[in-house]
């Protein structure tokens, strides 16, 4: 049986990404969300957004520090998950989750592949 996290990709800014079509759904990985601690705020990008890849999008404020979010690939905002700002703490209990952030519509779908996959993450977080 396939896991689930076999359509999942990784960036080393620790977001997740998942494609469905021409849409990405992103969020941070538990990794990430381990070491910023408890989440107090999260500011989301504005619908119809268009973001570059690696550009600043988002930002997570926790009780240690504030750190913004990157969108992993190209593209228009879609979607946005309001009920993280009002609960950030839901990042911290399903980061890989329910605690996603936003959707992009990917301008190429195909440079999806071009992230890391599970174990390439796995690897990747050894080296930190």
């Amino acid at each position: 049986m396939a896991s689930k996290s076999a359509d999942k990709r990784f960036t080393k800014e620790h977001e997740w990404v998942v494609l469905d079509g021409d849409i990405a759904t992103v969020g941070i990985t538990d990794h990430a969300q381990e070491q910023l601690g408890d989440l107090v705020h999260v500011e989301l990008p504005e619908l119809e957004r268009e973001v570059a890849e690696g550009e600043s999008c988002a930002v997570v404020e926790s009780v240690k520090a504030a750190s913004d979010i990157y969108a992993p690939l190209a593209g228009k905002i879609v979607e946005v998950n309001e009920t993280i700002t009002e609960d950030p703490s839901i990042v911290n209990s399903d980061a890989e989750g329910e605690g996603w952030f936003f959707r992009i519509e990917l301008e190429d779908p195909d440079v999806f592949e071009a992230l890391m996959d599970q174990d390439a993450y796995d690897e990747f977080l050894e080296t930190l």
